[in-house]
């Protein structure tokens, strides 16, 4: 058994089963979560590609995750590529168990052609940690690699845009610099150390994360992309890429429209 079907069987349908509870609860109560169109997420193996917010504490994956579960069932899995450090010690074990992958090309091919959802963060931590004022800004920071990922999983796109995550705490700038400064940029493959203002730590140099303010979080699933039908059998993948991100920086400024107070929603 290879290293990636190993990584599929780790997730635990029971404890799925635990942990869905407690993050629908803090979800929709306290993040007052809204999310719209997962009734769009066709059938079988889907590349759900995300923006990603709310810093080190980003709570929009347990918000599509709770909506998934409630559109689909807790029997289809979903899958989530994430950053290594999340399966250091104990983590491969917890994560694992839920759902979560180290954000390998081979993992999420697998996962995909399994028929399996799989969700993807292409703006991974320098989207996350992005300053609150670029909040309604889809900044995947040159990453295309998911393109590939879905042409070789032979499977739909369906991008998914969520606001609110940034106004958690204020972020006051992207910190790229001081994390070169402090080497996480090569050490942790961390790109940004952003200056966040929140409670109970006030300013702090992205660690230790503040808790998060109760911001309304506003999620809208897109129309599936079929990469053939809509490019061609030989797509240009930059040019797939550029589309994605304008459907979903046109969509997230519809949000950031209809958005009438910060955190309050």
């Amino acid at each position: 058994m290879g290293a990636e079907q190993r990584e599929l069987v780790d997730r635990d349908e029971n404890w799925v089963g635990r942990v869905l509870p407690l993050l629908r609860l803090v979800a929709k109560t306290y993040f007052r979560s809204e999310v719209r169109g997962m009734d769009k997420v066709p059938d079988g193996g889907v590349l759900l590609v995300s923006n990603h917010s709310g810093g080190m504490l980003a709570f929009d994956v347990p918000v599509i995750a709770v909506a998934f579960a409630d559109q689909f069932g807790d029997a289809r899995p979903l899958y989530t590529l994430a950053h290594d450090i999340l399966f250091n010690g104990l983590g491969k074990e917890i994560f694992g168990k839920v759902g979560f992958l180290p954000a390998h090309p081979r993992n999420a091919v697998h996962a995909l052609r399994s028929g399996a959802a799989t969700i993807v963060f292409p703006g991974g931590d320098w989207d996350a940690m992005r300053p609150t004022s670029h909040s309604a800004t889809i900044d995947f920071n040159g990453r295309k690699g998911y393109v590939r990922t879905a042409i070789e999983a032979g499977v739909p796109i369906v991008p998914i845009v969520t606001l609110g995550g940034q106004e958690t705490q204020l972020f006051l700038n992207r910190g790229d610099g001081l994390a070169r400064f402090l080497g996480i940029d090569k050490l942790l493959r961390i790109k940004s150390a952003p200056f966040g203002l929140g409670f109970p730590f006030g300013l702090t140099p992205g660690f230790p994360p503040n808790l998060p303010l109760p911001s309304k979080l506003v999620t809208e699933v897109l129309d599936p992309i079929d990469i053939v039908a809509e490019f061609g059998s030989d797509p240009d993948h930059d040019v797939v890429d550029e589309m994605v991100r304008k459907r979903m920086q046109h969509a997230l400024d519809d949000l950031a429209r209809a958005r009438r107070f910060p955190v309050l929603g």
